[in-house]
This record gives structure tokens, sequence and C-alpha cells, in this order.
């Protein structure tokens, strides 16, 4: 049998909600099936940590497809002349994307289609894309899988798929991810927060991610608590509109909250380790992989009651209103003023973790492609 993979966003260092979803999914996968030949194909150089096991071959074709022009050239044309020549059996995406020009059975993993409902949060011409295609790949592919009852809900009702075509299959976490001891969060405190307690954000600069109203909610509740308590923000900056950049500015220049950028696995998994609790109020999500990465950490969560959010938490989070500013505030307070209720999340989240392995994963994304071969 031989499997095509698109694998355009294993990148080195760079790896981000989808790409670690590849890299944990196929790294299993090829492992346990090793009478499988993998084809995975890449848009750049790759890097030789990416070929996990002797029967993976790779292949490059141009362009680099990070623009929606070069990404139909790439989808459209160049992939299906290298199809033709693999002769592969199924192309899997996991990106969302498929090639509509390939008469070669397809599989896509559509994480979330939250540009549907808030398309001011991307720039037009990538939403105009998106809204115009996505329809299209979600008939054309011969099975969809998705990371969460959420996600397939919204894609029944908003592109009108049938319901038997989708299978959810569920993100994990690092198992890197750790409760760290009490010298290891001071530590923490040390490097990441200027010695202080603080909650920490992990997640893309970007409006989607709610900063707008996370950051003045912050603010507000250091205001009313006169805490000396830091809001440490790690990602790499995306889109932002100018309320946000405006708020970041100001609160950064205040040294209430600290910037950290992008962290490598190690930082991250101490930098999560050390926090008071993780704060994630997104006021869309296909999944939220953070919520169960600070749950594997135990670190007490935040989160949204909206989206996917809800099915991923469980009771093991305090769950707020990520439209209301008061409502972030508050929840920020009585994480920090009540023991009890911290020990409670933090329990709970370490039972609601058993359910999110990238083991699991695996497991549910082969019988996606089982399920899609027979077809």
């Amino acid at each position: 049998m031989k499997i095509a993979v698109n694998t355009r966003l294993l990148l080195r260092d760079r790896l981000d909600g989808i790409g670690w979803f590849t890299f944990e999914v196929f790294k299993r996968i090829v492992a346990a099936h090793p009478e499988v030949e993998f084809h995975f194909i890449f848009d750049r150089p790759y890097s030789s940590e990416f070929i996990f096991g002797k029967n993976v071959k790779a292949h490059v074709i141009p362009p680099p497809a990070r623009h929606p022009m070069l990404m139909k050239i790439w989808y459209d044309w160049s992939l299906p002349a290298l199809l033709k020549r693999i002769k592969p059996d199924i192309f899997i995406s996991p990106d969302a994307q498929i090639s509509l020009t390939s008469s070669v059975k397809q599989l896509v993993v559509i994480h979330d289609i939250n540009f549907e409902h808030f398309p001011q949060d991307i720039p037009k011409v990538y939403t105009d894309f998106l809204k115009k295609r996505s329809p299209r790949f979600a008939e054309k592919a011969s099975r969809i899988a998705t990371v969460s009852e959420f996600s397939k809900q919204d894609l029944i009702t908003t592109y009108q798929v049938n319901p038997d075509k989708i299978d959810v299959v569920y993100n994990g976490a690092n198992t890197d991810y750790r409760p760290l001891s009490s010298e290891e969060k001071i530590q923490a405190k040390q490097e990441f927060a200027q010695g202080e307690d603080y909650f920490i954000f992990v997640g893309s600069i970007h409006p989607r991610k709610n900063l707008q109203r996370l950051i003045p909610a912050f603010l507000a509740y250091k205001k009313r608590t006169n805490s000396a308590v830091k809001l440490v923000l790690v990602g790499n900056i995306f889109w932002q509109d100018d309320q946000l950049k405006e708020s970041m500015t100001e609160a950064i220049a205040s040294g209430s909250i600290l910037l950290k950028g992008r962290l490598g696995s190690r930082d991250l998994t101490r930098a999560i380790g050390g926090a008071l609790a993780s704060v994630y109020v997104s006021y869309f999500e296909g999944f939220g992989i953070p919520i169960v990465e600070a749950f594997y950490a135990g670190v007490p969560v935040i989160t949204s009651n909206v989206t996917s959010m809800p099915e991923v938490a469980g009771d093991a989070a305090l769950l707020v209103d990520p439209f209301s500013i008061d409502d972030i505030s508050s929840a920020l307070e009585k994480i920090a003023t009540d023991g009890a209720l911290r020990e409670s999340l933090i329990e709970k989240g370490y039972k609601r973790a058993e359910l999110f392995h990238w083991d699991k994963s695996a497991e549910a994304m082969w019988n996606c492609i089982t399920k899609a071969m027979l077809k």
C-alpha cells in the first residue's frame, strides 16, 4: 500500500497546531505500519527529523505555498503531477486543503472553519480563498477527519456534510509536560516572570485568541487587587488589529505583561509548569491544545465557555464568557486567591488529560484512513 501525506507544515523549530498534529500522528502511524510505503510531500527543503522511518520517501515540490495564489498552484498543479507519478492509494492532507484537480482518493483533516464565522480576523485575501474553496474540499474529499465533536457539527451545519463521512480525531499533548517541583517553579518564576507568580497564555498573537479582552481583564484585576502577579504571553505575532496592538504596547510598557515570543519545547514546558494558571480565552477554537498541555503540567486552566473548549475542558477548568472582560477578570482573581479551587482543578485536569493522548489520536486517524480506503 502507498500513502501520500501532505507534510508541508512540518517545519523545524516552527511547529504549530497543525504541524504538531501531523508530526505526532504520523510519527506513530509510520512506526505502526512498516508494511506501508509512505510518501511525505514538502513545499520546501525539509529536516531529516521528519522522516520517521525507512518506509518513508520524501518529495519536495514547488512553489513554497504560503500565499493563496501559491497554494492554488501547489495543490492543483504541482501536487497532482507528483501524485500521478507516485500512484498512491490515498492522499492525506492534515492542513484542511486538498487538490481539486487530482483523481486520487483524498482524506482531509479540517481542524476548524473559524473563517466562516469570524472572517474579519484574517486578511481578506485568505478569507476569500478559504470561503470559496473549503466547501469544495469538504465535498470532494472521500473522508474528513476533524478534532472535536464541535467542529464535526460545524462542518455538518455550515457545509451540509454527511455526518457519516466525518470522524473525530482528538488532539493529544506532548508527554514532556509534567508538574514541576517547588524548586523548579521558583526557577521558572525567576526566568519568565521576574520572580513573581504569573498567569500564562500560550498561542499565536492573533485577534481570535482574544488578547484584546484578556489584557484589559488582567489589568483590571491588577488594579482591583494591587497584586504583583504578571501575565506572560508566549507565541509568535501573526495578525493583530490596531486595538490589540495598542493594548499590548501599553501593557508591556507598564511591566505587568511580559511578551516572550516563541519558546522551544524545553523552555515552554517549564514556562507552563511554573504558572499560577493557564489562561486560554479564545472566542473560537476547533480544539485548544494548550488546555490539555496545562492539564499534563498540573496547572489550573481558565478557558472559554464557547465552541470546542467546554468539550475539551469538561469539569477540569474554570469556564468564562470570552466576550466579557469582567468575567475573565473575576476568574483571574478567583484562581489567584482560592487555593482549594486550584488544587481541585489540577486533580480534575490530571484525569481529563487521560482522554487526550497522541497514541489515541494516531489510532483514531488510522481507523479513519481505513474507512476512506474502503470507499
